[in-house]
């Protein structure tokens, strides 16, 4: 098998967590040179290491496991060459890795497929296949077939090679001669690899057809040709932990992952122009300065170099545990650059032409708190502490409530807030304090009320009069505030009926239950005034007197604000999600498939917002972490039951 050396390039871990992803990026540094280490990612933290396996320059990206962190997984996937897709090998767990598969189907990014743990597989590894295959639209193929010793996998067969070897702890497998019990296995797994691979050639077709066993050299270019295209993925076998299955992954790699100018091509880079840069990934460390990771597109790129968006402030090579700083970067590399203050995650630097370099949007939030600074002097520290938060990583949303006085910081679920308030403790020294955001509830009324006020007051000099007698009267939901003015006579001078429309509506905002008053209509229809004594001011002061007192008489109704919610869940969990939300007084309009997501139902419901704050932990607690739901304010409705009685308690006092 011929090999020609190719320039950097990029490798994405993806898996859901505790899927073992963290302990493979660190065992394929290790085979590639690097330390020993094992352990798990921080916790949404994003790890970045340039390697270089027989003498070939590469970048693994280890992405958060956990589905609170899933836009910065799709970040490194964009600018990936090929993703690593780590699994269990239990096929009831195959479910887990689906929204991965699909997103990147979507994307048509080339895919492999790491069954860790292998070791303890107790099944056939094709029900772990069939369970996966149902989950991506392209055609998986096993590489390898698992040797067992009992019940026990200690090794594998590669299908193309036909080669066996053991698994050794700590080391390169052992080559072994082919065991006389698998060899009906390995022909039946390498008659399937080829048959799907001569569904796109015609010359090894034909050899299928006239029953000539193709060469190995001939199965692995039309598998790295079809595994380029995204059309096949191949599926290996191994145990991180132990390193067994790691430097057959390391060789997968090098032969079947794209060059760096496929990937290019693949987004529509030319290749031809200046230097062009994208970021995906923003890490802002405190005193340390901004970091802007990016995918050199064209280079060379070198430190120093002034772009469109300012001058590079330091140029940095990740490491395994440490950073290194270089002087140039080649097209392909992935890079860290310093100090290029007001560019965001997502930039594109250069002239990008007609390629699509765009970075997929991060979900909707799920989840929100309302902060506040625990010392009130970091407040206006505050303030920047969160815009560079935001900068950093997309999946959190930060808008400010006048109406309830709160600072709303949402994001992706509970532990992905809980790790950006301690990120602003820890790398901006900002402490927070975090509760439950209140809730935007309305009030209007149900009876019309017919109400008179009247101001006088005599303070020496000029003094204050103005009468004003209105009528409330409800409005259809969602009608609003409407003033009248139905004045004959001149009972109420022209210039003070502008001060009357406006005083009402502000003394709207505060109603019986303490929250603003909507859908009804003020209609002036009497009055007095005193030649000397009445004024703009006097008359705001009437009609806020008038509906303060008209308001509480017209038999007041709470309102919640309802949301529009979309559920999407495998439709194994469709009743289920039918249950949290029914539990949750929600009313449920119906389900149908996902659209594009064979297997998945999408459950359509309107749920009152009030019960939507930890929706999703519970919806993910009881769907394998997979539930997740998109939602929208849809209109008020009229609150009952336990709602009701803590707002009239409330408004008690």
């Amino acid at each position: 098998m011929s090999h020609v050396p190719s320039g950097p390039r990029t490798v994405a871990l993806v898996g859901p967590y505790a899927s073992g992803k963290s302990t493979l990026f660190d065992a394929l540094l290790a085979a590639a040179g690097g330390p020993a280490r094992r352990g798990a990612a921080p916790r949404g933290g994003t790890r970045i290491a340039s390697c270089t396996y027989l003498d070939e320059p590469w970048t693994l990206i280890d992405c958060p496991g956990s589905v609170e962190y899933v836009h910065e997984a799709d970040a490194a996937l964009a600018v990936a060459d090929i993703a690593v897709v780590v699994c269990d090998p239990d096929p009831a767990r195959a479910l887990t890795v689906a929204p991965l598969l699909r997103r990147i189907d979507a994307a048509g990014l080339p895919a492999m497929i790491f069954v860790n743990r292998i070791d303890t597989l107790t099944g056939r590894v094709r029900d772990t296949l069939a369970a996966l295959q149902e989950l991506t639209a392209r055609k998986l193929v096993l590489r390898e077939v698992p040797i067992r010793q009992g019940d026990a996998v200690t090794g594998y067969i590669d299908v193309i090679s036909e080669r066996a070897y053991l698994y050794r702890k700590g080391g390169a497998s052992e080559l072994i001669a082919l065991p006389d019990a698998m060899a009906e296995r390995e022909l039946e797994a390498r008659a399937a690899l080829i048959e799907v691979l001569a569904d796109h050639d015609d010359k090894l077709l034909e050899k299928v057809i006239e029953d000539i066993k193709p060469t190995s050299d001939e199965v692995f270019e039309r598998l790295r040709a079809e595994e380029a295209e995204g059309t096949i993925a191949e599926v290996l076998l191994g145990c991180a932990e132990r390193d067994g299955g790691v430097r057959r992954l390391w060789k997968a790699l090098r032969h079947d992952a794209p060059e760096a100018a496929v990937t290019a091509e693949r987004h529509g880079v030319n290749p031809q122009g200046g230097t062009l840069l994208q970021v995906f990934r923003t890490v802002n460390a405190g005193h340390g300065g901004k970091l802007s990771w990016a995918r050199v597109w064209r280079g060379p790129v070198k430190d120093g170099a002034t772009l469109p968006v300012g001058r590079i402030g330091g140029m940095w090579r990740g490491a395994a545990g440490e950073m290194v700083k270089i002087g140039e970067a080649a097209t392909g590399e992935i890079v860290g650059l310093g100090r290029l203050d007001g560019v965001p995650t997502g930039a594109v630097i250069g002239d990008a032409g007609g390629a699509d370099l765009a970075l997929p949007v991060a979900p909707q939030p799920v989840h929100v708190m309302a902060i506040t600074t625990a010392d009130r002097k970091d407040d206006v520290r505050m303030s920047g502490a969160l815009e560079k938060l935001i900068e950093e990583d997309p999946g959190l949303t930060l808008r400010q409530d006048a109406e309830l006085g709160e600072t709303i910081l949402a994001g992706q679920g509970e532990m992905h807030l809980k790790a950006a308030m301690d990120r602003l403790a820890t790398a901006f020294g900002v402490k927070v304090n975090a509760h439950r955001p209140r809730i935007g509830f309305r009030e209007t009324i149900r009876t019309p009320v017919h109400q008179h006020a009247r101001l006088k007051r005599q303070t020496g000099g000029h003094g204050q009069f103005a009468d004003v007698t209105i009528d409330i009267a409800p409005r259809a939901r969602g009608e609003g505030y409407l003033f009248v003015d139905k004045i004959v006579g001149g009972a109420v001078p022209r210039q003070y009926i502008p001060a009357v429309g406006e005083a009402a509506e502000e003394a709207a905002r505060k109603g019986a239950f303490g929250y603003p008053v909507v859908d009804i209509s003020v209609t002036l229809v009497d009055g007095g005034f005193h030649a000397v004594d009445s004024s703009d001011m006097a008359f705001r002061t009437a009609a806020r007197m008038a509906l303060q007192e008209a308001l509480p008489k017209a038999d007041p109704v709470l309102l919640e604000p309802m949301h529009a919610v979309t559920v999407s869940v495998p439709n194994s969990f469709t009743a289920t999600a039918q249950r949290l939300l029914t539990g949750r007084r929600g009313q449920i309009l119906g389900y149908a498939e996902r659209e594009g997501w064979t297997g998945w139902d999408d459950v359509e419901a309107v749920v009152p917002e009030a019960e939507l704050h930890d929706f999703i932990i519970e919806l993910r607690s009881q769907t394998l972490g997979l539930g997740t739901y998109r939602h929208r304010f849809d209109h008020l409705a009229e609150a009952s039951g336990k709602v009701l009685q803590e707002a009239q308690k409330m408004a008690a006092g």
